[in-house]
């Protein structure tokens, strides 16, 4: 997981790999022991994701993976995820337009059915109830 999702709380590997990242940074002179033992207080209490983002803001790699950028497969998929529950959507108001005026007899029944399958089916395909 990624700086995407700021809030999500750490583990104890992530936290494990963020102090390991600090020590490198002091074996190659960028950091003190003071600020090390500083830093490294500051990881071990965090419970987020966001609180590791100012502990490493003014150090280059080694970087714990949980502040890593994003990769394209990762911003692809939620992209397309986004598009997919759109157009569940619009083809289910579509489809509900179409029942209201071809067989008025359904009443709102007709226009209410399609929309709350498109609900349904978005909500699936963005993995809220996985």
């Amino acid at each position: 997981m990624t700086v995407d999702r700021p809030n999500y709380r750490l583990s104890d590997a992530e936290r494990k790999e963020a102090l390991d990242a600090l020590a490198e940074h002091v074996r190659t002179g960028r950091l003190d022991v003071v600020e090390y033992d500083e830093r490294s207080a500051v990881v071990s209490a965090a419970k987020t994701r966001r609180e590791l983002e100012p502990v490493f803001s003014d150090l280059p790699e080694p970087r714990p993976s949980v502040l890593a950028a994003p990769t394209r497969y990762e911003r692809d998929g939620a992209v397309r995820s986004q598009r997919r529950r759109g157009l569940s959507i619009t083809v289910a108001v579509i489809v509900g337009c179409a029942l209201f005026l071809l067989l008025p007899r359904l009443g709102l029944l007709g226009l209410l059915l399609p929309v709350l399958i498109a609900v349904v089916v978005g909500t699936i395909i963005s993995g809220r109830l996985r």
